[in-house]
């Protein structure tokens, strides 16, 4: 049984429905809020958390449940009510407290227990038959839902779910790492997939997604494919010759060609801090000239839940200000689309940040021919610095295996006009590249796209790599 168990409801939970779900292990627990009110932590005798459970949320995108939890919440409607529970890692039974509890939610508000194993009646865990056994986590790590071990140097968190989503109490480990200048290292089986959201927020080592290899033992990188084994507070490489890392037979034999890709664009924009601004404007052009209509839904974590709303993104980033904002965005179920987008308040403006992708089975083709508008439509209308399309043999559902994916080709670039003017513009327009930039905008004030390939030869980073160069001389 997994440690994460999630109930969904159609109906909201109300206090009496989690006060009553809460005790449906026995009446020996003692009963907590945490988190500023967002937990409630069900704790034995010592006052230590056994399970902690999040707020509902009402989920209102299509589709996010099957994403995130797999073939066995399709079906799922919406609206939906979904209440999460984790149960502390190492305790005795507690996984059996966390699945007590959203068995009785789901039985008094009508819905369903995920996992499927989670809602079979088994015997109810009570937290006084042995409790001089029972080993909870104790503080600083139950502090934090998401984290089962702390060390100086990470946060490591265990994770056995399909989807491994950025959820809130993951997004919430991820910022208190980081706050104690600490790494975070996410561990689960070989069947566990990244979300993009969770993918992005791994950067810079020793963050890592570590894989449990249950054929050869031990540990991989999920990313690299590097060997890995637990040292010095911390998962890190296996080195079998100086300066080289041995992979997982695991991450090389499980990659196989489907035909299966994605399109990827990555831009920052840049707005004057006006007070008529609202924000996404960027983010749904392009989601609009791919996909032909708007992003599903959007929300500060995973699953989304709120129906896609630029006036209501506004108003958060607003309220949050100075402080940066981070949301995600995903599209509808017949055509898989994710994006992240950051904004910042800056000298130069409002930054905002995307990073998005659309998710093609075998069959489909990707709409290349698009980019030249698209890439017109930024410049233009929402001033990008720049835009770089990638296309990729990956998943259509955009979540990540564990294993090898061939990495992305570039496609075209683009600069925005501001840059172009930096950059000089015969120098923008005179490229080593063998085909020539088109224009965009107003001949005075250009912008340029930059063609490098219909993404079918790697040879195209070869490209790129001549255009940087050429647009970093000075002028």
């Amino acid at each position: 049984m997994t440690k994460d168990v999630i109930a969904l409801t159609e109906r909201m939970p109300d206090v009496w429905s989690i006060v009553a779900g809460l005790f449906a292990g026995g009446p020996d627990l003692d009963v907590r809020s945490a988190g500023e009110g967002a937990l409630i932590q069900m704790c034995d005798e010592a006052g230590r958390p056994l399970v902690s459970v999040e707020a509902p949320l009402l989920v209102r995108t299509e589709g996010e449940a099957a994403r995130l939890l797999g073939a066995e919440a399709e079906g799922t409607g919406v609206p939906v009510w979904w209440t999460e529970a984790r149960a502390a890692t190492g305790v005795e039974r507690a996984e059996l407290l966390a699945a007590s509890f959203a068995r009785r939610l789901a039985r008094l508000c009508g819905g369903s227990v995920w996992p499927p194993d989670a809602a079979a009646d088994s015997e109810e865990a009570r937290p006084g038959d042995g409790a001089a056994a029972v080993t909870a986590s104790a503080d600083p790590v139950a502090a934090q839902p998401a984290v089962d071990v702390l060390t100086d140097r990470t946060a490591v968190v265990l994770q056995d779910r399909p989807v491994v989503a950025m959820t809130a109490w993951l997004s919430d480990a991820v910022r208190a790492a980081a706050a104690g200048d600490r790494a975070v290292q996410i561990v689960t089986p070989a069947t566990s997939r990244l979300s993009l959201p969770t993918r992005l927020s791994l950067t810079g080592l020793p963050s890592r997604w570590v894989v449990r290899d249950e054929e050869g033992g031990g540990y991989y990188d999920g990313l690299s494919g590097a060997l890995l084994r637990w040292h010095d507070g911390e998962f890190a490489p296996v080195e079998a010759e100086p300066e080289r890392t041995p992979v997982a037979r695991a991450f090389i034999e499980g990659a196989e060609a489907t035909g299966e890709c994605q399109l990827a664009l990555s831009f920052r924009s840049v707005q004057p801090a006006e007070e008529r601004l609202v924000l996404g404007g960027a983010l749904e052009a392009a989601w609009r000239a791919v996909t032909g209509g708007p992003p599903g839904g959007w929300s500060t974590a995973e699953p989304v839940n709120l129906p896609w709303s630029r006036e209501a993104l506004t108003a958060l980033a607003r309220d949050r200000a100075p402080e940066s904002t981070w949301v995600v965005a995903v599209g509808r179920a017949d055509r898989p689309a994710i994006a992240t987008l950051r904004v910042e308040r800056t000298a130069r403006g409002v930054e905002e940040d995307v990073t998005l992708a659309f998710g093609y089975g075998p069959g489909e083709t990707p709409p290349l021919d698009v980019l030249l508008g698209l890439a017109g439509t930024l410049v233009t209308e929402h001033r990008i610095q720049s835009l770089l399309v990638q296309l990729r043999a990956a998943r259509r559902d955009l979540s990540l295996p564990a294993r090898f994916e061939p990495p992305a080709v570039p496609v075209g670039f683009a600069l925005g006009a501001d840059e172009a003017q930096q950059v000089g513009l015969t120098f923008a327009r005179r490229t080593p590249l063998p085909a020539r930039p088109v224009p965009l905008g107003p001949a005075t004030r250009p912008g340029f796209y930059y063609p490098l390939g219909d993404g079918s030869s790697p040879s195209s980073w070869g490209l790129f790599e001549q255009l940087m160069r050429h647009l970093r001389q000075p002028g």
